[in-house]
């Protein structure tokens, strides 16, 4: 008996959540697939604000090799693969390459500056406060990296940190840059 009665309270509230919210059970299951960036697609444009505040749009940076790193200042891998990204930063020119790290910190400038400050970042740091941007690429973990090509195409898609002074990862953005 007292398990029906806890097999009712359960579906009970089941319907009462998914009526809560005004959708259908049917609408709920394929939210994890929606917005979910895939290989060989054109990686979906954005603008989000940079340390300084100014606008950066990913579709201006079309005709370069785009890094785009999610991550925040809590979680330790991304804070472990930031000085490699630095140092990746560094090999490539400006011309051809760019890192854009968008940070899902809720603070914003005022915890990811002095993170840019003590690590000596120089690549570009954006504020994703809202998660909207990482939600629109399907970046359920962090840190997660999306590798774009010039013609502004999603070439790869890497979770987790990577050590991005190592030759392999020189290798992937030249062979980006040739494609």
């Amino acid at each position: 008996m007292m398990r029906f009665a806890i097999a009712g309270t359960v579906v009970f509230l089941m319907v009462a959540m998914v009526g809560i919210g005004g959708a259908a059970a049917p609408d709920i299951l394929p939210v994890a697939e929606r917005n979910v960036v895939k290989l060989g697609e054109p990686a979906p444009d954005f603008q989000l604000r940079d340390l300084n505040g100014r606008l950066v749009t990913l579709s201006d940076l079309r005709g370069k090799v785009v890094l785009l790193n999610f991550w925040a200042t809590w979680c330790g891998p991304c804070r472990v693969e930031m000085p490699a990204m630095e140092q990746l930063y560094r090999t490539f020119s400006r011309k051809d390459f760019e890192i854009l790290a968008v940070s899902t910190d809720a603070q914003g400038v005022a915890i990811t500056r002095p993170f840019q400050q003590e690590n000596h970042l120089t690549f570009p740091i954006l504020h994703d406060a809202d998660y909207r941007v990482g939600l629109t690429y399907g970046a359920r973990s962090l840190p997660m990296t999306f590798m774009v090509d010039r013609q502004g195409v999603v070439r790869h898609q890497i979770f987790g940190a990577r050590d991005w002074g190592a030759s392999e990862a020189q290798q992937l953005v030249q062979m980006l840059m040739k494609s």
